[in-house]
């Protein structure tokens, strides 16, 4: 399976606002910068991500982003969903039924072995991603990476 590049960005982004404080916010120009991403396709997947309900977003001087509930609740099917969408990326168009190995309708009645099978994958990649939180992506950074990123977000001392 292959996601769009965004994706990637999403994921970096909560995963980043999930290191920090809740009461912190992060304006859309300082994580392009922290990533080095155009900020204008970025602000795209963050209001994606305000939308899906993983992130809240304030406006004003002290505006920003910061996730809408706390990291342990945030999947990493959460972000993909909020950015991607929950459509399942493989699409039977029944070809068993064309040129000349065509079936006959009696032989197609059920789904065909590789969409059955492709199906399946595509719910098994979900769940696992449904399985892992930010707070589990979190827990498993270096010591001391949470309080950098918090220092290079936020400009605050952890």
């Amino acid at each position: 399976m292959k996601l769009p590049e965004s994706s990637e960005w999403a994921l970096h982004c909560a995963a980043s606002l999930a290191q920090l404080a809740p009461e912190d916010t992060v304006g859309t120009r300082r994580l392009a910068e922290h990533f080095g991403v155009p900020a204008p396709y970025l602000a795209k997947q963050l209001a994606h991500l305000v939308r899906g309900g993983v992130l809240a977003g304030t406006t004003g001087p002290r505006g920003g982003f910061r996730l809408a509930r706390p990291a342990s609740r945030i999947t990493v099917l959460d972000v993909i969903e909020a950015v991607d969408g929950a459509a399942d990326p493989y699409r039977c168009r029944e070809i068993r039924r064309q040129g000349r190995g065509a079936l006959p309708e009696e032989d197609c009645r059920e789904p065909c072995v590789l969409a059955v099978t492709m199906r399946q994958a595509h719910q098994a990649w979900r769940s696992s991603l449904a399985a892992v939180s930010l707070a589990d992506v979190v827990g498993t950074l270096a010591p001391g990476v949470p309080d950098r990123t918090r220092r290079l977000l936020t400009g605050a001392e952890g």
